[in-house]
């Protein structure tokens, strides 16, 4: 029972004395309004230990239409996706085929027990069914980490559409209609691929650009190297990009980079790759040589670069 019991105290905040304090989880708003209206212990790192963080934190947060195979231990597959219809849980479609959702509304602390409580909500489930919520009454005490391989990665399948809602289509006006609303509101995505790279993810958002790439360093050292390449003039992903700050995602650092648009997703996976070997040598430099005066400087530059998602 030790996974599913672990302790919680250094990955969690309680609501304390101050309930206007920005939410731990990193959604930008208050606690009170966030977890706070719920679960008083947050986990904010819930997705640790699996080689799959970077895109489960992906498919969360701004992937808009996304589905991946689960790497569960045992049992029969299931599809993870990033929305489902409703917004739904998970979902047992009428032949049997279990999916998850990971954008779902929750007020829970854990996200990674959420998700293995509606795991096995959707195992026991009738052909057909829909679970909305993951409430407490869904907890098994297990969570993610308890059900997966925690050394297989997730591999996202990004969709122009949400098509894959209705396999083998359907005429139903409704349901039409409903495919015609969600697909007005995608903005166009695509992983940006290269070797060593996981994580990393080009989107259009209508007036630019930008490549989202979570990192699963610890924040300290992940700033601390970006400082040094900061001084070094090595942030950016090549001609046409600029680095444009980073925000916060279950427990991960998200550094962001505004980018041309004319230019197709797959032009950046070379200055991905070679800023992803310069971004090693940073954290490996880190240990033999302090940061610089200038460097610290850098750092506190960057530190203020937040960004908001639109």
């Amino acid at each position: 029972m030790g996974k599913k019991t672990r302790n919680r105290a250094a990955a969690t905040a309680t609501a304390g004395d101050n309930p206007k304090r920005p939410c731990p989880c990193g959604s930008g708003k208050r606690y009170k309004v966030c977890h706070g209206s719920g679960d008083d212990v947050i986990v904010v790192r819930p997705f640790e230990g699996l080689a799959a963080e970077p895109d489960l934190v992906a498919m969360r947060e701004f992937l808009p239409s996304a589905t991946a195979a689960l790497p569960v231990r045992s049992g029969a597959p299931v599809t993870l996706a990033s929305v489902l219809p409703g917004a739904s849980a998970a979902l047992v479609r009428d032949d049997g085929t279990i999916l998850l959702g990971m954008q779902v509304q929750t007020r829970s602390g854990d996200l990674s027990a959420d998700l293995a409580g509606a795991l096995a909500w959707a195992r026991e489930a009738e052909p057909g069914s829909a679970l909305p919520v993951v409430g407490p009454e869904r907890r098994t005490g297990e969570r993610l980490q308890d059900v997966l391989d925690p050394d297989v990665p997730l591999e996202p399948e990004v969709h122009a559409d949400f098509a894959w809602w209705v396999p083998g289509g359907n005429d139903d006006a409704e349901t039409a209609a409903m495919l015609e609303r969600a697909n007005a509101v995608i903005m166009p995505t695509e992983a940006v691929t290269a070797p060593g790279v996981r994580g990393a993810y080009w989107v259009d958002t209508g007036s630019k650009a930008h490549i989202r790439w979570v990192r699963t360093e610890d924040e300290t050292t992940l700033m601390a190297a970006l400082a040094r390449l900061s001084e070094q003039d090595g942030l950016e992903l090549g001609e046409g990009s600029r680095y444009a700050g980073s925000f916060r995602a279950h427990g991960l650092l998200v550094p962001v980079w505004d980018v041309d648009r004319e230019m197709h997703s797959s032009e950046w996976s070379a200055g991905v790759e070679a800023f992803a070997k310069r971004l090693d040598d940073a954290v490996a430099s880190l240990d033999a040589t302090p940061l610089t005066d200038a460097e610290r400087r850098a750092r506190d530059v960057l530190a203020g670069k937040q960004i908001t998602l639109r």
